[in-house]
Order: structure tokens, then C-alpha cells, then sequence
């Protein structure tokens, strides 16, 4: 008769080596690493320090690597208007970049939530108008990075409310960075500027007096999500047991508390 115990056991151990090797295999375009698309200039989310790729992204990709099997992660630095143009080529895996979840966007690539933000105005310190919400830009001449989904929600407001209350449309100019956009409004160019709130308190932190938040509570909140090319279902399965796993985690509330973000 054979040894019932042993058997099952042999069973467990065989089943965990045939999960950890399905882990392990992770269908990415080079084997072991994670290829990430991200723009390497929005901090706090992600930016260089020196050669070394910081933020809450970097740590969210190595944190999802270990997830799926202890994975290499490499960083492909892209324009955020291009992220899923690149993810779509091939060029990376998976897009995780303070990328709001919208409808347009997903109808051009799978998304996973992975965490909550909302939006600050910004004024130099010495504006006479401290703007609370979108209505009380009427009028004036708002800079955002470029491809942020906030353009259209502006243009939204400036043309059902602004042109119709006669209080001047908003008159909107995208910078290819929020660096750019914030050294418009140091020098004049805009008079508000509309960021993730995260990176906002940073900026006002960098200028020294000169940019302070008007707007009290957050504005437009919105889910962050990781993207992954349609059709890779593999990949978004494995990535999205990742993330769950991950938000379950200690790690996943004290990044959160580090960057003051909300859980997706």
C-alpha cells in the first residue's frame, strides 16, 4: 500500500514548484525583466537621481516584479503623450506611470487600479486670485503638462460654464513637462497650474515662496492604473494578482502615507 502522507506531500510540493515555475514566466519581452514605460520627469511619482530611477512608480514596478517572481525591472524612459503608442510596439511591457484610468484609454490598452490621486491649482504667491475649483479659472490662463486628462475637463468647463456666465473661457496651454509648466507660472506666462496634488506639494516644497496651493481640497480624483498591451492576457492575469497581492501588503500603505496617495 503506498504512504497516503508522503504522497500528498510529493502532490503539495509539485504543485508549488509548477506554481513558482508559472510565476517565473511571466510573458515578457525579455525573460526575467520587466520592461517599464514611464516618463523619467514627473516627481514625485518619477524622476532620476543621478543615474537612479525614484519615486512612487520605481518602487510600485520592483514591488510588482518580486510579486511576480523576483524579476529584474527596467525603466524605458517615453513621453507620457507616447506611453501606450510604445506599449502597443512592443517597446515595453507595461506602462506605469501616473496614468489616470479613462475610457479612451482603455479602449487602446488593458488597466489595473492601483491607486487614488486628485488634482491642486497653483498661483504664484503674490496673485491677487486664489482659485478653488476649475469655475474660478474663468478667465484666466492655465498651463497643464501635456496629454494630462484635465485638458478636456477644463475645456468642459470654460465652455458650459465660463463662455456661458460671460466670466472669459479658460485659456489653456500644454507644456511637454510639469517642470515647464511650473517655470511658466514663476515667469508670468500662466497665471495658474493645474498638477496631481502629490507632485504639487513638491513643487511649492522646490519654490521657495514663490507657488503656493489655492485650492483647499482635491479636485477631479482619479484611479491610477497599471497598462498592459489587449490581447496579453497572461501578463495582465499574472499583473493583476500582483497588485491585489500587493495592496494587501504593509508595503503598499506606508508607500501610500510616503506620497500621499489614496488606495485604488
Amino acid at each position: 500500500m503506498p504512504n497516503t502522507t508522503f504522497s500528498r506531500f510529493a502532490i503539495s510540493l509539485l504543485g508549488l514548484a509548477l506554481f513558482a515555475a508559472g510565476v517565473q514566466a511571466a510573458p515578457t519581452a525579455t525573460p526575467g525583466t520587466l520592461k517599464v514605460g514611464m516618463e523619467i520627469s514627473y516627481p514625485p511619482f518619477e524622476s532620476y537621481d543621478g543615474d537612479k530611477v525614484v519615486g512612487f512608480d520605481p518602487e510600485v514596478s520592483s514591488a510588482l516584479a518580486k510579486q511576480l517572481g523576483n524579476m529584474q525591472v527596467q525603466f524605458v524612459d517615453t513621453r507620457f503623450p507616447n506611453l501606450i503608442l510604445g506599449l502597443n510596439a512592443n517597446r515595453f511591457d507595461t506602462i506605469i506611470s501616473g496614468m489616470y484610468i479613462t475610457d479612451e484609454r482603455t479602449k487602446q490598452a488593458e488597466a489595473i487600479a492601483y491607486a487614488r490621486v486628485g488634482a491642486a491649482i497653483m498661483v504664484r504667491s503674490d496673485s491677487t486670485g486664489k482659485p478653488q475649483t476649475p469655475e474660478d479659472l474663468c478667465g484666466l490662463k492655465v498651463g497643464l503638462q501635456q496629454g494630462t486628462n484635465w485638458i478636456n475637463q477644463l475645456k468642459a468647463v470654460s465652455a458650459d460654464y465660463c463662455a456661458k456666465q460671460n466670466k472669459g473661457e479658460i485659456a489653456i496651454s500644454e507644456y511637454p513637462t510639469t517642470a515647464e509648466a511650473s517655470q511658466a507660472l514663476v515667469s508670468g506666462n500662466i497665471q495658474a497650474h493645474l498638477e496631481i496634488s502629490a507632485a504639487a506639494k513638491m513643487i511649492v516644497d522646490k519654490a521657495r515662496g514663490r507657488i503656493v496651493i489655492s485650492s483647499e481640497k482635491s479636485l477631479y480624483p482619479q484611479t491610477l492604473g497599471v497598462y498592459v498591451k489587449k490581447g496579453n492576457a497572461e501578463l495582465i492575469e499574472q499583473l493583476r494578482g500582483a497588485v491585489e497581492r500587493f495592496k494587501q501588503s504593509a508595503e503598499y500603505t506606508e508607500l501610500l502615507q510616503k506620497y500621499n496617495l489614496d488606495p485604488a
